[in-house]
């Protein structure tokens, strides 16, 4: 290098949790002390172990964990879309609606109904289906991330594991398209 060359830019990586558990970032944290290669290879900017929870620049990366429930789970899902060149479905219910879209079977007003008018511990006795306009409208099921927005990887478990994590991360910010072998993403 003569010193004319460019520093090499580390990859911006943005994180959220939409309709799920927090179980998928909860694994990337147990990459144990690969955590700190993850931090030493990527920017993290918008995510929830930042505390950043506005866009201040173009992301090269977004795992996206969970999917979307309500509208403001599909504007966080377009926001991350516009703001990052690459993104990630992360679990299965980023991926398939997992376990939340079981409420996909028995509708958006039954579901209501129960929970708030026909609880069976008499909780819901104010006859009273919330409907706060700080409270984000429910749909009328739990869509999986690509049903909203176009996906580019898709990373599968409940949750992936840390393996899964630093294998997708690592190609990544190497600049390639991760190539997940069998023995990570199998679940048998």
């Amino acid at each position: 290098m003569d010193g004319t060359e460019a520093p090499h830019k580390k990859p911006i990586l943005a994180t959220v949790s939409l309709a799920g558990c927090f179980g998928c970032h909860m694994s990337l944290l147990d990459a144990d002390e690969r955590i700190l290669d993850v931090l030493a290879a990527f920017e993290l900017h918008r995510s929830p172990l930042t505390d950043i929870k506005r866009f201040a620049k173009r992301c090269d990366v977004g795992l996206i964990e969970g999917g979307c429930c309500n509208d403001e789970n599909v504007h966080v899902l377009r926001e991350f879309r516009e703001n990052c060149d690459v993104l990630v479905a992360v679990g299965a219910c980023a991926i398939n609606g997992g376990l939340p879209a079981l409420r996909n079977e028995i509708g958006l007003e039954a579901c209501l109904t129960e929970a708030y008018l026909e609880m069976p511990t008499g909780a819901g006795a104010e006859g009273i289906i919330p409907a706060d306009a700080d409270i984000p409208k429910l749909l009328d099921r739990v869509y999986p991330c690509h049903e909203v927005v176009k996906i580019d990887y898709f990373l599968p478990g409940c949750p992936p594991p840390a393996d899964a994590f630093w294998a997708l991360l690592t190609a990544l910010a190497a600049g390639r398209a991760p190539d997940l072998p069998t023995e990570l993403i199998h679940y048998d």
